[in-house]
């Protein structure tokens, strides 16, 4: 028989939400709202969606491994360095860069939970050792706990800004003196992967902070408020030196070239993320009022997403709005039982969301 990595016996794979499609031929629906991925219900610039249409694309080449292109626009956008930044096939494989870059059996790393549980995922895989910290009542991360956790071997800590799943936005001057707290030789995890959607007048843009510490990373992504989850582009900003030693871990040729062309001309339009971000306040007002009115518990949110309460077992209520033509991702799967995590979409399929759940609810 192979064999393979012992720890593999104890995973699972992934369990992504169901597609629409299958959930139409499952259910025999013709109209399905997914609510369940965190997807921008408004789609992708007018910028993206013209280039797509007039220009032609070449294929016979390979992409440029260094995404010399992209990596220009988003230095200038952000004022950076060129040589500060590394792209992934989606923030996803940054983690995976992350983890093969810093663990090996004897390490040890630090992560919040309930949290996005890649974190977890890559470290068993390099055959690390972990410590889950619990989040807060409140959802927040609990510093003084994580602080304890650390221990000589610990290579890796992971800060989710905004967490996911419960939405929840660090207060900025308490995450600055946690980090503050941390051993310069322990590398810093900051995934942002929402950071577009946040409109908090008290958040303190982290980009601010690379200049003062060598051992943090910023991972972001053109996934959620960009639109293009399905081209797969994430990137990270950090120190030179550290990039350097990621850059031998990632993979050459991990972006394609329509991903490139269409990332650069995503970030240009401004204008369209500011759209969505507005859009995404007033529908994320409506889900506070909608759980206020029902006296249900909702994590505030700074993001594209919310964590509501179920009066009833989280997989049951998931499986009752799938009958209904409506995915969301049930509480159960992710840490966070007796919730449900509703991606915000457009008013049209939030009022479908509301009209079905308040069926439920009574």
């Amino acid at each position: 028989m192979v064999q393979y990595k012992r720890v593999l016996d104890t995973m699972a794979p992934y369990k992504p939400g169901k597609p629409i499609e299958e959930t139409q031929r499952e259910y025999g629906i013709e109209t399905i709202v997914k609510l369940a991925s965190n997807e921008n219900p408004y789609g992708y610039s007018p910028l993206v969606a013209k280039w797509l249409k007039e220009e032609a694309h070449e294929l016979a080449l390979y992409p440029d491994a260094n995404a010399t292109n992209l990596r220009e626009v988003v230095a200038k956008r952000y004022d950076v360095a060129p040589e500060s930044l590394i792209f992934g096939n989606g923030s996803d494989e940054l983690i995976s860069i992350i983890a093969r870059t810093f663990f090996e059996p004897g390490t040890h790393t630090v992560v919040p939970t309930p949290s996005f549980t890649q974190y977890v995922h890559n470290a068993k895989v390099e055959g690390a050792d972990f410590t889950e910290v619990p989040l807060r009542e409140d959802g927040h991360h609990d510093y003084e706990a994580m602080l304890q956790a650390i221990r000589p071997e610990t290579r890796v800590v992971w800060i989710c800004n905004p967490n996911n799943p419960t939405g929840t936005l660090l207060r900025s001057d308490e995450l600055k003196a946690f980090i503050d707290q941390i051993d310069s030789r322990i590398f810093i995890v900051l995934d942002e992967a929402y950071v577009e959607y946040i409109t908090d007048p008290d958040y303190v843009d982290t980009l601010n902070w690379l200049e003062e510490y060598d051992n943090l990373i910023l991972l972001r992504t053109f996934s959620k408020a960009y639109g293009l989850a399905s081209i797969r582009v994430g990137y990270g900003i950090g120190h030179e030196r550290v990039i350097e030693q990621l850059n031998k871990v990632r993979n050459p040729f991990n972006n394609n070239t329509l991903a490139h062309t269409i990332a650069q001309i995503a970030i240009e339009d401004q204008s369209f993320i500011e759209t969505c971000r507005t859009k995404n306040e007033t529908e994320r007002k409506r889900y506070e009022q909608f759980a206020t009115q029902h006296g249900l518990h909702m994590y505030p949110s700074q993001t594209n997403f919310v964590l509501l309460e179920t009066t009833r077992g989280a997989n049951e209520v998931s499986e009752q709005l799938l009958r209904q033509g409506i995915i969301v991702r049930s509480g159960d799967l992710l840490g966070t039982p007796g919730y449900i995590r509703v991606t915000i979409g457009t008013k049209e399929q939030n009022d479908v969301f509301f009209e079905a759940y308040e069926q439920l609810l009574n």
